[in-house]
């Protein structure tokens, strides 16, 4: 079977979105078996409910080479676990990667099964941002997509960016590249500088003072 350059991005984005949720588990300290179901749900919850989403079984469920990419990871991070977990960005770095190659695997997936690019654009931040939310829910912790920090609004960006190469005219590998290094870019830009948006808070009553 031909190896086509989205489908590699889908298997970079599965081994590192798994390594995330195995740095979260090891830090809550899991053992093997939790850490692996931690890795699995990261991996692939989000494209879970994309499929669902389009009408599709999901992916991970007719083709078995997404476990085996996970199960390589969870053996990645047993092996090289003291250089991966003592690294205080190994958590930042691995999820943001993922982030930013999953967005384009479900831009492009949603496309090819006949939606539009706007439907597109929602899929893939669904495809990016639901499997974080997964992990963090098992872990016990508020999702980063609910936080101020830049999470979800990366994968817009991403969307965007791929649709403004598709209208502009850009084949190949062009426009997964550049959407995939526009969310990782905003993530990286945003953690440097301290970028987040706005929280709802209520006015602060001053009777109450």
């Amino acid at each position: 079977m031909e190896l086509s350059f989205i489908r590699l991005i889908d298997y970079i984005g599965t081994f590192a979105f798994a390594i995330s949720g195995l740095r979260m588990a090891a830090i809550k300290h899991y053992d093997w078996f939790g850490a692996f179901v931690v890795g699995l749900v990261t991996a692939v919850g989000g494209g879970t409910l994309r499929d669902l989403f389009l009408g599709q079984t999901p992916f991970w469920m007719t083709d078995g080479s997404y476990l085996v990419c996970t199960a390589m990871a969870f053996l990645f991070a047993v092996v090289f676990r003291k250089q991966l977990f003592e690294f205080n960005n190994t958590f930042f770095v691995f999820d943001t990667i993922g982030l930013g190659l999953f967005v384009v695997v479900g831009f492009q997936k949603t496309v090819d099964a006949g939606y539009s690019q706007w439907l597109a654009i929602i899929m893939g931040t669904i495809t990016g941002a639901a499997g974080g939310v997964i992990r963090d829910v098992l872990l016990a912790q508020v999702p980063l997509i609910f936080r101020k920090e830049i999470y979800a609004l990366a994968c817009v960006v991403g969307g965007l960016v791929y649709w403004l190469c598709n209208i502009i005219g850009f084949g190949g590998v062009i426009s997964p590249t550049a959407a995939a290094l526009s969310v990782i870019l905003t993530r990286f830009i945003a953690m440097k500088y301290n970028i987040g948006l706005p929280l709802l808070t209520k006015y602060e009553d001053k009777s109450e003072e």
